[in-house]
């Protein structure tokens, strides 16, 4: 084992680096929270201060605390950063990049954006590099980078320090390999950051993975968490239909945000309140449930997804993510197939193995290590010449001789199944909580997370086959579900970028997902999306007849679902396919997009949208859903959220406030409404929005608009 070169001081650290790599650096970070700010920042300022030296960033989804965008905005913000981000210090070069103020000599290349925070950012589109998220490792190499920098969590173990890459394990492990093969210099930098949960298994490494160990306590500070948003009434919708998809012992993936939330309150929904579930369903369904998932989640699910989200963490929690895979492709197989019945070892579970031909009789030693790995035999037996022993006791080594196996299966069985695992993610995300739980969570269950290579999870391909077809076994009755901005009627999707090029995520793993859903025999891919969206012009359908760009193209069409329903779209015709994405969008919108259809020769002329089609708007769906909110079945916020009730008051107020700024005859609506009522907001309220001592006219404006929406 190596033993890196251990730094007490960022500084040091900085220094040491800037001697090693001479000329120009390309500093390669993880996405998300995996980057290690305090030393980033430090080497940013080093460089920003010499323009003798460049540095290149190439890293992604780059996070930065709230910032509000107007007066009001930033007085009822702040309160709420403090407490919510706490310490945690935003990236230099994201706030000089937002102010388009980099230096000459630092550039930054992202592969995956906040979405919407760079649109119109000169700097960031065009260093932005489009690439699927199994190619990043790849393409870093492409970028000429020489340092990888990350942030761990660290612990002592038998060894030695053991080291976790936490959140993110995606990357870091391909890079690595891919530059010793190559042997191209890498400098591979660790910052400790002792709020980082230790994640064990494919996370975890001997110190000595690293050249260069920084354990500054300055760079220990508090996660970005970014607090959990409302659930909608659309977004509820999509969850409810998305999670009636599901099949129990299936594998799933969903996304981060209110419709992961959304899908994951549904699920506990269908699990443990099945009646009412069935009814909201059949409310919900204007062509019946036939052919939906209705019923409990008696084996469970298993997580396969690159991003772990607390979505995913509150179905752990609730029982319903537990379906555990193992990593032996015969084991797997047999589980699948019922052949052994659950991970409770019994005699079956030997003998399954056994006639599977896995395991030999007598055993051979690597027959017996196996056993003792997957926990069917006791860690302790051994063999002893033609014998297993164990705590003194002989056992003849014959599993063929049917008194020989009874007394094995008696005296050496072990209880359950080890090595188990039924969450696979590459990196997480979420509020505070979530962190804490994981931080907090036993080791036996934190065994079951792995987080792991992002070229385990993304795809099915590979140079090992064993491994390809583990990973099929694995990921039995797959549902992806991925969420996109667009689809057009023949069933392409945009969920990266604007017909004008102009990016407003990134294509992430979407593409992979899909790819795989078609790739396995029982796997679908499920792209949501909101009917509509608000668009400066107006409200907008997000089922158009055609756009720009496209990230999934037509050909790789399977299940799309709105808050209207879902169209079921694989090996259909382009007629059935447009008909289909017409039923599920907003009713305010098909009649534009039948007439584009039948222009472009797609619909038959004498064609018309169904009747139970054409309730298709927001209070339709208020109407079925809102009983249901207020039963308390579907709350605003399934998991809780960091704002006070105080707060949520003022949020809603200033959402309408907001909303009613870019629709004018809206607006003067609510002037006239606040300024016949006459409402007073509490004397807290106007001061935590610096309205309690309004003087000049647009504060008391804006005070009594205010007042007239809470």
């Amino acid at each position: 084992m190596n033993t890196p070169l251990t730094m007490n001081s960022l500084s040091a650290a900085v220094d040491h680096l800037l001697d090693t790599v001479a000329g120009d650096i390309v500093l390669g970070l993880p996405l998300g929270i995996g980057k290690p700010n305090p030393f980033v920042n430090a080497l940013y300022r080093r460089i920003k201060a010499n323009p003798a030296r460049r540095l290149t960033i190439v890293t992604a989804l780059s996070l930065e605390k709230p910032v509000g965008k107007s007066d009001l905005e930033r007085h009822f913000l702040d309160p709420l950063v403090q407490r919510v981000f706490a310490d945690y210090p935003d990236l230099d070069y994201v706030k000089d990049a937002r102010a388009g103020a980099l230096p000459p000599n630092i550039e930054v290349r992202e592969f995956f954006f906040k979405t919407g925070d760079y649109l119109g950012n000169l700097a960031a589109q065009q260093g932005y590099i489009s690439t699927n998220y199994t190619f990043v490792a790849r393409d870093m190499a492409v970028q000429g980078m020489n340092v990888i920098a990350q942030a761990v969590a660290a612990r002592p173990g038998a060894d030695g320090l053991r080291l976790s890459l936490s959140s993110n394990p995606d990357v870091t492990f391909e890079v690595v390999e891919r530059y010793a093969q190559a042997g191209l210099p890498l400098l591979k930098v660790a910052v400790v950051n002792e709020r980082m949960p230790f994640m064990p298994n494919g996370a975890e490494v001997d110190a000595g993975f690293f050249d260069l160990l920084v354990t500054d306590p300055a760079a220990t500070h508090t996660l970005f968490a970014p607090p959990n948003g409302k659930v909608s009434t659309a977004d509820y919708a999509i969850g409810l239909h998305a999670s009636s998809l599901v099949a129990d012992a299936g594998t799933l993936q969903i996304g981060i945000g209110s419709l992961g939330d959304a899908i994951a309150r549904a699920l506990i929904v269908r699990d443990r309140h099945g009646a009412e579930y069935r009814r909201i369903l059949e409310d919900l369904c204007p062509d019946g449930i036939a052919g939906r998932e209705l019923g409990r989640l008696d084996t469970g699910l298993y997580g396969c997804s690159e991003m772990f989200v607390n979505g995913f963490l509150q179905l752990i929690e609730a029982g319903i993510v537990r379906r555990e895979v193992f990593a032996d492709l015969t084991l797997q197989r047999l589980l699948n197939e019922g052949r052994i019945a659950g991970t409770v070892v019994t005699p079956q579970t030997l003998r399954a193995l056994l006639d599977a031909g896995r395991i030999g009789s007598p055993l051979s030693p690597g027959d017996l290590a196996f056993l003792s790995r997957v926990g069917v035999l006791r860690p302790e037996v051994a063999i002893d010449g033609e014998s297993l022993t164990f705590d003194g006791r002989r056992l003849a080594n014959d599993l063929r001789s049917p008194a020989a196996f009874d007394a094995v299966c008696e005296q050496l069985l072990g209880p359950r199944l080890a090595g188990g695992v039924f969450m696979h993610g590459g990196f997480f995300l979420g509020p505070s909580d979530f962190y804490e739980r994981l931080r907090r969570m036993p080791a036996a269950e934190l065994a079951r997370i792995d987080m792991t290579r992002i070229d385990f999870i993304n795809q099915l391909y590979g140079t090992d086959a064993v491994q390809i077809e583990l990973k099929r076994a694995q990921r039995s009755r797959a549902r992806f579900m991925n969420t996109t901005m667009i689809v057009t009627l023949l069933g392409a999707a945009v969920s990266d970028a604007l017909e004008s090029g102009q990016v407003v995520s990134g294509v992430g793993g979407q593409y992979n997902f899909v790819a795989m859903a078609h790739a396995l025999p029982d796997a679908r891919s499920i792209l949501m999306l909101r009917a509509t969206h608000e668009h400066k012009d107006g409200l907008k359908s997000s089922i158009v007849w055609s756009y720009g760009h496209v990230t999934i193209p037509r050909h790789l069409r399977d299940i799309v679902i709105t808050e209207y329903g879902v169209a079921d779209l694989r090996g259909r015709s382009d007629t059935e396919v447009v008909k289909r994405l017409i039923a599920v969008a907003d009713a305010r919108f098909q009649g534009e997009l039948v007439t584009q259809a039948k222009a472009h020769g797609k619909l038959d002329p004498k064609y018309e949208v169904p009747e139970r089609y054409r309730h298709n708007l927001p209070a339709t769906l208020d109407e079925k859903l809102h009983p249901w909110s207020r039963a308390g079945l579907l709350p605003d916020f399934p998991f809780g959220t960091d704002l006070t009730d105080d707060e949520l008051h003022i949020v809603r107020a200033l959402k309408r406030l907001k909303h009613a700024a870019s629709h004018p005859s809206e607006l003067v609506a609510m002037v006239l409404k606040s300024l016949w009522e006459d409402k007073q907001a509490p004397a807290a309220y106007l001061q935590r929005l610096g309205l309690d001592d309004a003087r000049s006219f647009k504060q008391l404006f804006l005070k009594r608009l205010f007042a007239g929406n809470l």
